[in-house]
């Protein structure tokens, strides 16, 4: 069982507020559990103290720390809404109910699949602490999940790796999302599980000697050049992103050339780019294989630069240099961001609550279309799509919940710029179409032809990372059902479909007036 000394040694706040707050939810929990136990027949207290350690460790503040030993008090352990209130406050309470409802949504097929993702999406808009604390728990039941009824494990694991791991990777935690996947591997298919360890333990057993001489090599080159405070480490890639990656290459293993990457952490972002010229001028790089994520981030946040060198040393190796505050956000994503220390009352709660969403606004731009500033507060104004999914009941058919959450949230995105240089945030293989409609349904609904990088191009056309995109509109213009075939994001093919049901609509006839 997690001390609680543990607990309050991770915390990132020492101020006595939120020591005690901590510590006070601790023993509550404690209190609340007794007698209660797990499917391996351990005591439940295990569970909310564990969640509670890793959002320590994640930076997170002492209020979600609390809520982190607190989450399945009200639900399980019949504590009323009104007494972890009057124990903990408002801000404590909130994060626990949102939690609590989170919880009540499992994955047993698309209706209660769509229900799963509208309530996450519906818990991001108004407290992203609430998701955040959903993660730590997921992630600590996930470890013990070979103690669950085992016809209760696969749904659990796809529903871990459909639905928690990418919105941890849509929120910058990479650790996260690569932990939650390779919990969730082996009970989602053990054969491909088995078979990727394999192969990883090969690579590792091939290129380890390599890969040390190399990471020496490198070492020695930077101290020569007078890189300073600089240190490197080997990374191993997870076993589901590995499954996955010889999935897309056929299962060639030869073509894979990330299953060990070799990091460099650096002070600065010029310090970044002088490591990158020192690599490339002792080892050739492979072309097609340099990315720079620092003049073009994910848009889930994350900068780096990748290279892919051939070495002597190690064969073909891909090299990764950051600086040390990359390194973190890559790592814990959107918690690096979270503010430790406390306010003190309500004030804390707008400030955290803000600074969230601001930073989630950023990750996140199609989420929060415009924000107005109010004094000290930040109003923002949720898009229609967000809105809907507030109803319990919606019109809207399950599956295209479904569709339209993966296709716009949970897939892989590509960045994409207006002749004025602004950034438009899309998924991968977006079209004109889909470009026009993010930045207005006007400009979609009279569109008529695109320009990608100057050179005229159909509407349907594929976009790239990186294109310039022009749209030519006309008033006459409308879409058309062939629109539907060449729209990407949910967003464009609820536009198109409304324009093309109001064209159904017959004209009403007026009639004429009599004397």
């Amino acid at each position: 069982m997690t001390p609680v000394k543990d607990i309050l040694r991770a915390l990132k706040s020492d101020a006595a507020e939120d020591i005690a707050l901590v510590a006070k939810a601790y023993e509550f929990s404690k209190r609340a559990h007794e007698g209660h136990t797990r499917y391996s027949g351990d005591p439940y207290f295990i569970h909310p103290a564990a969640t509670a350690l890793i959002l320590a460790e994640y930076g997170m503040d002492a209020a979600t720390v609390a809520a982190g030993l607190l989450h399945d008090t009200i639900e399980d352990a019949r504590a009323s809404a009104e007494e972890v209130e009057k124990t903990f406050g408002k801000d404590v309470l909130s994060i626990v109910e949102g939690v609590t409802k989170l919880g009540k949504h499992q994955y047993h097929g698309a209706e209660r699949h769509a229900e799963s993702l509208r309530r996450l999406m519906v818990a991001t808009a108004s407290d992203i602490r609430v998701l955040i604390v959903k993660l730590a728990d997921r992630y600590h039941n996930m470890t013990t999940l070979e103690h669950v009824p085992e016809h209760k494990q696969k749904r659990i694991a796809l529903e871990t790796v459909e639905i928690f791991a990418p919105i941890a990777d849509r929120l910058g935690m990479g650790k996260m999302k690569r932990d939650l996947e390779d919990l969730a591997f082996p009970y989602i298919d053990p054969d491909a599980y088995q078979h990727a360890v394999e192969v990883r333990k090969l690579k590792r057993k091939e290129n380890a000697a390599g890969l040390l001489k190399l990471q020496k090599e490198v070492q020695r080159l930077l101290a020569h050049r007078n890189i300073k405070n600089f240190h490197t480490d080997i990374r191993i890639k997870g076993l589901w992103s590995l499954h996955q990656k010889m999935h897309r290459k056929g299962d060639d293993i030869t073509k894979i050339y990330d299953i060990a990457a070799l990091r460099v952490i650096v002070p600065t972002v010029e310090d970044c780019y002088t490591v990158l010229g020192i690599i490339h001028a002792e080892w050739n790089p492979l072309p097609g294989e340099f990315k720079d994520f620092i003049a073009l981030e994910k848009p889930n946040g994350y900068r780096s630069l990748h290279t892919t060198i051939l070495t002597p040393e190690a064969g073909i190796v891909e090299v990764q240099v950051r600086t040390e505050e990359m390194h973190r956000e890559a790592q814990f994503g959107i918690a690096s961001h979270m503010a430790y220390k406390t306010l003190g009352g309500d004030a804390s709660r707008r400030s955290f609550i803000t600074a969230s969403l601001s930073w989630f606004s950023w990750l996140i731009p199609s989420l929060f279309r415009n924000q107005q500033s109010t004094g000290t507060a930040t109003k923002v104004n949720h898009p229609e799509w967000l809105a809907e999914l507030k109803d319990a009941h919606t019109e809207a058919e399950s599956g295209e919940i479904v569709d339209g959450l993966k296709e716009d949230f949970f897939s892989h995105r590509m960045f994409v710029f207006t002749p004025n240089g602004d950034t438009i945030d899309l998924p991968v293989s977006s079209t004109p179409i889909d470009f026009a409609y993010e930045i207005h349904s006007g400009v979609g609904n009279h569109a008529h032809g695109a320009k990608v990088n100057g050179k005229l191009v159909s509407l349907q056309t594929p976009l790239k990372n990186g294109d310039i995109v022009e749209i030519l509109q006309k008033d006459s213009a409308h879409p058309t059902a062939k629109w539907l075939d060449g729209a990407r994001t949910s967003l464009a093919k609820r536009h198109i479909r409304t324009a093309l049901e109001n064209e159904k609509q017959p004209t009403p006839v007026k009639k004429k007036k009599k004397g």
